[in-house]
């Protein structure tokens, strides 16, 4: 039986990732220190026998004796409230993290596949942005903590694949969401829903004209795994996520339509480092791994609205 090792395995996308390679027939070993992750993201998982959880901080020395087929390193803060709260160990967990995964990778000659990120191209000059567009980013700015780390561990896992000839692969994943995120995330969508279900102010930071492309949490899982079994595809770097581009007003509006909400929208300072446009180039992801991001964001909303109302009440 396959096994592989997701890191971040309580968390958001790390726990929907053990449920798909858990129904793929693997073996299935999650590590976490619960920062951010939750518990109660796997605890319907503890019971299968085909699956481990392992409370465990990555930025310390890993070792297993069995064998591993396939390490994921999803664990890190990927909110700004997170990353803003713990910028130090967001820096350690793609430094040392990804150094100590990548030395597990090659002591048990394991597929690796890190979990980038779109900030990873900053304040994109180029729109929409694709894999060989190089980023322009503030390294001194506070959300340089979250997307510099990225970067780095991006250039250790391409070092490590030339110098070892390991199998990497590299997903820039864009703003995702869907069941299991955390009332409390401070990502956009997660804040409007949570005010407009109470009716309080939602809040935008700038004017609103920003634009997101959100991609909805079973698309980007399908990305994943196939990015993650398809062979010939190591030192590739892959866009993931949804290219359908909404500006935040009308994210806003869609959202207190969908839920009724008589909440008003204000508006206040845009937050530092913000891009404006954000949407990915899908083309290579659609070519090589037959990617398709089929849930449009009305759809998702629909989806996840009510998840997040039974949390509220």
């Amino acid at each position: 039986m396959k096994k592989v090792l997701i890191t971040g395995g309580a968390g958001f996308i790390g726990s929907h990732l053990c449920e798909k390679f858990l129904k793929e027939g693997w073996f299935v070993i999650a590590l976490d220190n619960l920062i951010t992750g939750n518990i109660d993201n796997i605890s319907h998982l503890i019971e299968n026998e085909k699956f481990l959880f392992i409370k465990y901080n990555v930025t310390n020395y890993l070792f297993f004796k069995k064998h591993i087929d396939l390490i994921l390193h999803f664990a890190c803060p990927a909110s700004p409230v997170d990353y803003l709260q713990h910028p130090i160990h967001t820096m350690k967990v793609d430094s040392l993290g990804t150094l100590n995964t990548l030395g597990l990778a090659k002591s048990k000659n394991a597929r690796y596949v890190f979990a980038s990120t779109s900030e990873v191209y900053g304040y994109a000059r180029e729109h929409p942005q694709n894999e060989n567009y190089f980023g322009y980013v503030n390294t001194i700015s506070s959300r340089a903590v979250y997307g510099e780390s990225k970067r780095f561990s991006e250039t250790l896992c391409m070092a490590y694949h030339r110098k070892y000839n390991l199998d990497i692969r590299v997903a820039r994943i864009f703003n995702t969401y869907g069941k299991r995120m955390r009332i409390n995330d401070g990502r956009v969508i997660p804040n409007f829903i949570t005010s407009s279900l109470m009716n309080k102010d939602m809040v935008i930071y700038g004017n609103g004209s920003q634009t997101r492309s959100f991609c909805y949490i079973d698309d980007l899982i399908d990305g994943i795994y196939k990015l993650s079994i398809i062979d010939d595809l190591d030192g590739q770097v892959f866009n993931l996520g949804n290219d359908e581009e909404i500006d935040i007003l009308e994210l806003a509006k869609l959202i207190k339509m969908l839920t009724k909400s008589k909440s008003n929208i204000i508006f206040k300072d845009c937050m530092e480092g913000e891009p404006f446009k954000r949407r990915p180039d899908l083309n290579k992801a659609i070519r090589l791994l037959n990617y398709k991001s089929k849930v449009a964001i009305r759809s998702g909303l629909i989806k996840i609205i009510p998840w997040f109302k039974e949390r509220l009440e």
